[in-house]
């Protein structure tokens, strides 16, 4: 792909006329092929790989989670401009014959649903916190867990890499601050090399979650002058604004205060993750080595199918 045309619009042309992804008729919604998905797949052995001498526990959360988990996380306090709650209709046989009608004369019928306890999960580790509280003390030397799912993050968005339903792989450490630092400074310098190991162009910068409203842009000052979180970005659709494929955040008690993680002598726990956004190396990959992956570099084809 000509770096001349770096955007959004020509990544998306070309994957489409390509048949590698797909149009659904919304924004940050797409089909994909079995190539795309093969792409993924591969690069999720590498992350297995190399994350495979920590021993981590694998735990798979679905794409929908606990309304009542969500709110008590407290994520609609910081990003309510993000959040998917699933609705259903409950009426009976009347307020379905005025949904159809509604329906057939185009006009609003989604005010006849009502919220259901499920919201969309906005992140892999969200569930895990209650989980992992919910089981008792945490052990002195913490826990480590490998999950994955498909998160829902409302932005619709023309650029491929911000979709709506994407798949996050995260590894998550549960302990005291000096082991999930330990644990972040640890995965900052695998993932990198990682990627590097797929001749793609990156670099590791300070980053800050998109905090709503003006309490937001504190939180967000605050998050990066602590240097809570870390991002490796590559050029996907923009070479002034590459896109963040990565993320190492450490939060520090803030989870182990919202859910009660605690030590037998109860102290409260730490947490930091460790995230891939799984689509968005896929584009990357797409983006630097073009449609083609039987032309891709013969390095990166060995480094993604060596096993």
């Amino acid at each position: 792909m000509d770096a001349k045309t770096f955007d959004a619009k020509s990544l998306l042309d070309t994957l489409f006329d390509k048949s590698i992804l797909f149009k659904t008729g919304v924004d940050g919604l797409y089909g994909r092929s079995g190539v795309f998905e093969e792409v993924i797949e591969r690069f999720e052995r590498l992350v297995t790989r190399i994350g495979a001498p920590d021993k981590a526990t694998r735990i798979h959360f679905p794409p929908g989670m606990s309304r009542a988990t969500l709110e008590g996380s407290g994520y609609m306090k910081s990003f309510p401009q993000l959040a998917g709650c699933v609705h259903s209709f409950m009426g009976g046989e009347r307020e379905h014959a005025q949904l159809l009608g509604m329906m057939a004369a185009g006009e609003d019928w989604t005010e006849l649903q009502q919220a259901t306890n499920v919201v969309l999960t906005p992140a892999a580790c969200y569930p895990l916190y209650p989980t992992v509280a919910a089981r008792g003390p945490v052990p002195d030397d913490g826990v480590l867990f490998e999950l994955s799912s498909y998160c829902f993050r409302h932005e619709p968005s023309k650029d491929p890499a911000r979709m709506q339903l994407f798949r996050m792989r995260e590894f998550v450490r549960i302990g005291t601050a000096e082991q999930v630092c330990a644990f972040r400074e640890s995965w900052l310098e695998r993932g990198k090399a990682m990627i590097e190991s797929l001749d793609l162009p990156c670099e590791v910068d300070l980053a800050n979650d998109p905090f709503f409203g003006r309490g937001g842009k504190m939180m967000a000052n605050n998050q990066r002058d602590e240097g809570l979180k870390f991002e490796l970005l590559i050029p996907v659709t923009s070479i002034e604004k590459p896109t963040a494929c990565l993320s190492f955040n450490y939060h520090r008690d803030h989870f182990g205060q919202t859910w009660g993680l605690k030590f037998a002598d109860g102290s409260l726990c730490h947490s930091a993750c460790v995230g891939f956004g799984l689509e968005r190396v896929a584009l990357a990959l797409f983006r630097h080595h073009g449609p083609d992956v039987e032309a891709w570099p013969a390095s990166v084809r060995e480094t993604l199918w060596s096993n």
